[in-house]
């Protein structure tokens, strides 16, 4: 809440200076015009820096700022040798960080020593930056590719020495490599052009274990949409549709085989009905479209608002109704009886209950929006299945309906219930757009205190110490409305540690991540091997468990090669659910960290992030043609382009050379599996690249 304050009052301010600023201008360069292969040169970077603005440099130590980086690609025209060297930078204390600083004003210079392989000589790489000014607290961070190729190189390759691995090993399946140092030596294969990364390629003749299925996850997906249509049947527009339902296939049905026949089709009616809207959303949005649907910030602010509206009505605070025009006209049409009369019953049924389904069939939409065509259709046909049984099952047995209850108070009580529900649930769509586009306005602790107070709210309602507008006269408390409460009030004694740094491995694909925590006793860093350079995206972007690696393909790559170890790929998204619990269930087991840790270099691909790149990063996808300007769509085009796969989580080894080395693996909370999974790309790896 107080970063929502702080946004607000800056508002102001942000109108006022809409324009792109750019106080600090990189130019790159050699210190020499011409060289021989085998020389060593310096590679210059210089920064022109405004006035009241500072840069920040590369070598201090401190968590906060952005340091500069300068990352070259590899090429087997150079090696580098030493670090990145800042030239006389000045000291400065920061106060809002608490720590001291190295920082350039007006100038700054960079040099990187390296040494010619052969000829010609290619650099190319990245600088990266932030710029800050003490006038009004402002900082911009800069991200550029640079080039240099005016430098003259005499003689050949062939005049250096042959350099080899340390372990003098010699690859199972290659010839002895040519070898390129970055910081340290590692083994090339020699068929393979490192300077440019291709993606992942999938050669499925040496990939190691056999195909996994997303079959848990699948099923599990299938049995939330059930349940969500059993809901949606004690919802108070849809359960005093039942007996009416029943009376008009009473009054209509001559034979009780007629009337079989008309309960079949009045249930396939509601099934086709409610299952055409995730057929649309399927085939309509394509592969990336689902994706890109469900972390948009429009349609997620959209459904969150609706649903504190619908919350606000099963309150009592007003009454949402049905288009009754329309329901009027089709209603017309079903008094006229036969086949056509029943397919019309289930339709005004649907629009009837629409008022107060819609939320739970936005959520079952949401749920299945990971990038599969088929998932939300069948979610939508296992919800509307559960959604039809009890028409048709009373339509089958029409004497069964003497047996219900009568709406009532209960009803009332079931609706203010699941306002209390809505309410919560209506957070988890602001904070899919609120990670998506980083805004900072919803973490971990505000959600937890807010959960906190509607749960118990909700537990003080159902003792009946809360009283809302249509509610009866409670004279005592059933056995039921105190099992209730006592579950609300367990699960509010749950959500109170989650402030502190409890996991909550049970909700970990409905919080927030836990890297948003202000304050969290279990936050470090585990020991391990250090990334190679700076983490791009690292500033907004993290990995679970105190976890070292990377957010870009081509920089974990190149460290990947730098390290000689595979790499570890995570397909992921800010508004994947699934992957947030196997981060909390799976890579939290110590096998699995250790692993990921110590034997593998890993990045996280968000493939729904929608931070716009450089124009220079900008790729024309070899799937669909189309141009992929943010961190999200160029992502998951490496996804699509060279897996033919769009779901997530979706788990990838690669070898230094790219090839996938096991099988990819999707969704399954079995730690020992995984295990597996790790072990086999190692094994591989070793046979191909050590």
């Amino acid at each position: 809440m107080k970063r929502l304050f702080l946004l607000l009052l800056a508002l102001p301010v942000f109108c006022g200076q809409a324009q792109i600023l750019e106080p600090a201008r990189w130019s790159s360069s050699t210190s020499v015009t011409e060289a021989n292969v085998g020389d060593e040169i310096d590679v210059v970077f210089s920064v022109d820096i405004d006035k009241n603005w500072y840069l920040y440099s590369s070598e201090f130590v401190c968590d906060g700022p952005t340091q500069t980086s300068i990352t070259f690609k590899p090429h087997s025209s150079f090696k580098l040798v030493g670090k990145i060297v800042p030239i006389n930078p000045i000291d400065k204390h920061d106060d809002n960080f608490d720590c001291d600083l190295k920082i350039f004003k007006k100038h700054a210079e960079f040099r990187q020593r390296i040494k010619i392989l052969s000829a010609p000589l290619k650099l190319e790489g990245v600088y990266d930056y932030q710029v800050c000014t003490d006038l009004d607290g402002r900082c911009i961070p800069g991200n550029a590719e640079f080039a240099i190729d005016q430098l003259k190189i005499k003689g050949s390759a062939n005049q250096l020495p042959i350099q080899t691995t340390p372990k003098e090993q010699t690859p199972t399946t290659t010839s002895p490599a040519e070898v390129i140092q970055i910081d340290t030596v590692f083994q090339l294969n020699p068929s393979v052009d490192y300077g440019k990364s291709k993606g992942p390629i999938l050669d499925k003749t040496i990939l190691e274990g056999e195909p996994e299925f997303e079959g848990d996850s699948f099923w599990a997906a299938l049995i939330i949409a059930f349940i969500a249509g059993l809901t949606s049947l004690i919802t108070p527009c849809v359960f005093p549709m039942i007996p009416m339902t029943v009376t008009f296939f009473l009054k209509d049905t001559q034979t009780k085989r007629e009337g079989i026949r008309k309960a079949l089709i009045f249930g396939f009616s509601i099934i086709a009905l409610y299952s055409t809207a995730g057929t649309l959303f399927a085939v309509i949005l394509g592969p990336e479209g689902l994706n890109a649907l469900a972390t948009n910030w429009a349609l997620n602010l959209f459904i969150f608002v609706i649903f504190i509206v619908f919350a606000l009505s099963f309150f009592g605070l007003f009454e949402i109704n049905a288009p009754y025009q329309l329901v009027n006209k089709i209603d017309q049409k079903a008094e006229k009886g036969g086949l056509l009369g029943v397919f019309f019953m289930a339709f005004t049924l649907v629009l009837i209950s629409f008022s107060c389904t819609v939320p739970i069939v936005g959520s079952v939409l949401a749920m299945s929006a990971g990038g599969q065509v088929l998932k939300p259709i069948l979610m939508m046909v296992s919800y509307s299945t559960a959604f039809a049984l009890p028409f048709a099952f009373f339509a089958f047995f029409p004497e069964l309906i003497k047996s219900m209850p009568k709406s009532g108070g209960w009803l009332n009580a079931v609706k203010v219930t699941l306002g209390f529900i809505e309410l919560a649930l209506a957070l988890k769509f602001f904070s899919i757009a609120d990670q998506a586009y980083h805004w900072g306005l919803l973490d971990r602790d505000v959600n937890l205190v807010l959960w906190i107070v509607i749960f118990s709210f909700l537990g003080f309602y159902l003792l009946g110490k809360i009283k809302m507008k249509n509610d009866s006269d409670l004279a005592s408390i059933g056995v039921g409305r105190l099992m209730l409460a006592m579950a609300s009030f367990s699960f509010v004694a749950y959500l109170i540690p989650g402030l502190i740094g409890a996991p909550l491995k049970a909700l970990a694909g409905y919080l927030p991540p836990v890297h948003s925590l202000s304050f969290n006793l279990n936050a470090n860093k585990i020991a391990g091997t250090d990334v190679c350079v700076e983490p791009k995206y690292g500033d907004f972007l993290h990995l679970p468990h105190g976890l070292q690696g990377y957010f870009d393909y081509d920089q974990a790559l190149a460290c990947a090669r730098e390290q000689n170890k595979p790499l570890f790929i995570d397909f992921t998204g800010h508004g994947c659910t699934n992957c947030r619990e196997m981060e909390a269930v799976v890579w939290s087991d110590p096998a699995v960290l250790q692993r990921l840790n110590k034997d593998f270099v890993v990045v996280a691909l968000y493939v729904d992030d929608k931070t716009t790149l450089p124009e220079s990063e900008w790729i024309t996808s070899k799937y669909d043609g189309k141009v992929k300007s943010t961190i999200g769509k160029k992502n998951a085009d490496i996804q699509i382009a060279n897996l033919d796969n769009n779901a997530q989580p979706y788990y990838v080894l690669l070898g230094t050379d790219e090839k996938v080395l096991a099988w990819p693996y999707a969704y399954d909370r079995n730690p020992q599996k995984f295990v597996a999974f790790l072990e086999r790309g190692k094994k591989k790896f070793k046979e191909l690249y050590q």
